[in-house]
């Protein structure tokens, strides 16, 4: 892990200011990718995530693990929106921000309009954005209602908005609680316990596209969610509608 960390470090230093959008998404690709080897997870995917080539692609996933980012990124590399703490962490930090994630300043209210310009940017540049719309993570057994304020970004910029359900398994396909990031976990600790595991699969399961045409942010919110609970097989019955008031919490 320290290795594969280090790499990173003299990638985005020496290689990325050298190497144009599409070199860097292949090596985001491949980091993640190895990264899931190191500490034992597999990947399975079903339905269709976002091409290759496809622009004004964003995807919005449930939330578990630090291990989602990485898991989605070595499937179809992608610049996560996180909160601005992430920036302060020792080395992770560094490279999360030298490799494009767009952080989020959650104390602020108004600091959507900054990131719906950031990812106007990203979308521009043939980047794909991700979000992790509940703001927080869950042990992946159920799912907290969509912050909207964050799909304004899919609407003004006309982005196809891709549902993903992340699913952590055993080997007999029983949820791997271990995997989730939640509670009082230091980052370590849970390092420790994900490597830990045996035999883990992280499976990605794309809904179909939801198209912001003819939508607002609120509508887009809904049907993403609706999406990933089917996928989740979690119901959304007698739940109350949030109603955001500015900037969501942004994910660990």
């Amino acid at each position: 892990m320290v290795a594969h960390a280090a790499a990173a470090a003299l990638i985005l230093k020496l290689v990325f200011p050298r190497v144009g959008a599409a070199r860097h998404r292949a090596l985001v690709r491949w980091w993640s990718a190895k990264l899931l080897r190191i500490v034992g997870v597999a990947t399975i995917v079903e339905g269709e995530p976002p091409a290759r080539g496809e622009t004004g692609a964003m995807i919005a996933a449930n939330h578990i693990s630090w291990l989602d980012i990485f898991a989605v990124s070595s499937v179809r590399p992608t610049r996560f929106i996180a909160k601005s703490e992430v920036r302060d962490w020792p080395l992770a930090g560094w490279i999360a921000e030298r490799a494009g994630t767009i952080f989020i300043r959650r104390e602020r209210r108004r600091d959507t309009a900054r990131i719906n310009d950031l990812v106007h940017e990203a979308l521009a540049r043939g980047d794909c954005v991700g979000l992790f719309p509940e703001g927080t993570t869950t042990e992946g057994d159920a799912l907290l209602p969509f912050h909207s304020s964050l799909f304004e970004a899919a609407v003004a910029n006309g982005a196809h908005v891709h549902p993903c359900a992340i699913r952590y398994e055993h080997p007999d396909g029983t949820p791997c609680r271990a995997m989730a990031y939640v509670g009082e976990l230091s980052f370590m600790q849970s390092l420790g316990l994900v490597m830990r595991q045996r035999g883990v699969v992280a499976r990605l399961r794309f809904a179909p596209v939801v198209e912001p045409a003819g939508l607002d942010r609120r509508a887009v919110a809904a049907a993403a969610e609706t999406r990933i609970a089917s996928l989740l097989g979690v119901s959304m019955e007698g739940r109350a509608p949030r109603t955001p008031r500015g900037p969501p919490a942004a994910p660990p």
